[in-house]
């Protein structure tokens, strides 16, 4: 049982570090386009809903991104549902433009592990590992 409680931690921890700083360096990227170019994940009806140009609202979305980001390593267990929540809502954005569907589905297999970060901080809410659980 002490070996299954560390494992759990340690994977709650992976989750952790890496939906709290996926989301802070996409968020980042958002205002320097090194990884792709955000405004082309933009496109048919989403974009024309926008009250202003595809830069101003990626800039948006990379502010989100990183308080998102942050959230996570602070407070894991809000902070995963937060990143839950957004990784659906762009996959539906996506879904809906009629483009990327890949992307649409990787984000959606993205928010199920940040539903088991989620479900997992519950159990380690102090975000340390048990006392019984440490070798």
């Amino acid at each position: 049982m002490k070996n299954l409680v560390q494992s759990s931690h340690q994977v709650q921890q992976v989750l952790k570090y890496t939906y709290g700083i996926v989301p802070i360096v996409a968020g980042l990227d958002k205002f320097t386009n090194l990884l792709t170019d955000w405004k082309e994940y933009l496109g048919g009806p989403v974009a024309n809903l926008l009250p202003f140009n595809a830069a101003s609202f990626m800039s948006i979305v990379g502010i989100i991104e990183i308080v998102a980001g942050l959230l996570v390593l602070a407070r894991p267990k809000i902070g995963a549902w937060v990143v839950m929540v957004w990784l659906i809502l762009i996959a539906l954005t996506l879904l809906l433009s009629g483009r990327n569907f890949d992307v649409a589905v990787r984000d959606l297999v993205m928010a199920i592990g940040a539903f088991a970060l989620a479900k997992l901080s519950v159990v380690f809410a102090d975000e340390k590992a048990p006392a019984h659980a440490v070798a």
